[in-house]
């Protein structure tokens, strides 16, 4: 058993942004610490198989209705944004660079990032959108700007997409405590019970 857990997920996804409102007060409450690692769905898509629920048949129309009824019942801001879904790559490579610095202020980004995209329905595609956010928590806009343009932070990017891959991450949001792996925002009562010790 460790002292954190990691939370997997992708910007672009309507049900981590809903998981991103209950995690850290899971952790907190298992005398833990989520770590929030996003990454890229794109190639866990490529590796599975699938792609966009909304995009699929049947499938689509049921999520979009669940999204909306979901953002009522945890009385969080939601709206469908337009365009959806997109690549999140300024976003993330943000969060890893303010997550070796401040971790609590990388969620704290992290949390404003899904919040301007699924709460208020604006396009978070854009490094100036993306340096907008990090400069209303505090961070320096150029620098952030200067970070997600820098091949270093595109390298890391990429390689926590891959080592996601390799851990068996095949949507977001994930979870993995003490080495074990919890798949979607359903399953935060089976990560919460797991928490507290329970095993099975």
């Amino acid at each position: 058993m460790t002292d954190s857990f990691d939370f997997y997920f992708d910007f672009s996804s309507p049900y981590g942004y809903f998981a991103s409102h209950r995690v850290d007060e899971m952790a907190e409450a298992a005398g833990r610490t989520a770590k929030w690692r996003p990454f890229m769905l794109g190639p866990v898509f490529k590796q599975s198989g699938n792609g966009p629920l909304i995009e699929q048949p049947l499938k689509g129309p049921y999520c979009i209705h669940d999204w909306e009824r979901r953002g009522r019942m945890m009385g969080v801001d939601w709206v469908l944004p337009d365009p959806f879904p997109i690549g999140t790559v300024n976003a993330a490579r943000a969060v890893y660079w303010l997550d070796d610095q401040d971790p609590a202020l990388a969620r704290r980004f992290a949390k404003a990032v899904y919040h301007t995209y699924f709460g208020r329905g604006i396009d978070i595609t854009p490094a100036a959108t993306v340096a907008d956010v990090a400069a209303g928590e505090g961070v320096d806009r150029d620098a952030v700007l200067a970070v997600m343009a820098d091949p270093v932070w595109k390298q890391r990017l990429k390689d926590e997409t891959e080592h996601a891959v390799e851990l068996g991450v095949c949507g977001s949001p994930f979870f993995i405590v003490d080495g074990e792996g919890f798949w979607g925002s359903d399953r935060l009562w089976m990560v919460r019970r797991w928490l507290s010790g329970e095993r099975w």
